[in-house]
């Protein structure tokens, strides 16, 4: 099991709102455009085939309560992600570490709110971005 400590990042005080999202923007950078189907949600997705680490955490605490997971991206969009799994995901907060432009990490906790099984085989889920926290490697 990888056990690692995250912590919230300095992004949790006021200015919140641009903080949070520069990060973001910047894991967006350089995908291709928005997919150009209908749909109801207000933010662009954008497709996002790369590996990304899911580790459970404490809601309140953010220390890891299980194992790392690793999960295949589907779309990336400014408040939320989805994702492809070969199993269901049991737990509903967790970090996830997604690879970001110039070889570094975007770590941002998450709060997982769909799953479902498709055609394939796979799990489909999703979720919204709460919060970006520093990694262990951050901290130091």
């Amino acid at each position: 099991m990888i056990c690692r400590s995250f912590r919230l990042s300095r992004s949790e005080f006021p200015g919140i709102e641009q903080n949070f999202r520069l990060p973001i923007r910047n894991l967006i950078r350089g995908l291709t455009a928005p997919t150009n189907r209908i749909e109801r949600r207000q933010d662009g997705r954008y497709p996002f085939p790369r590996l990304i680490e899911l580790t459970p955490v404490d809601e309140e605490t953010l220390s890891p309560t299980g194992q790392t997971l690793t999960v295949l991206g589907k779309d990336v969009s400014e408040h939320g992600f989805g994702f492809f799994s070969q199993a269901p995901i049991p737990f509903r907060r967790a970090v996830a570490i997604f690879p970001a432009a110039e070889g570094g990490q975007t770590a941002v906790l998450v709060d997982l709110s769909w799953c479902r099984f498709n055609r394939s085989g796979w799990y489909e889920n999703g979720g919204r971005f709460l919060q970006l926290v520093d990694t262990p490697a951050d901290a130091a």
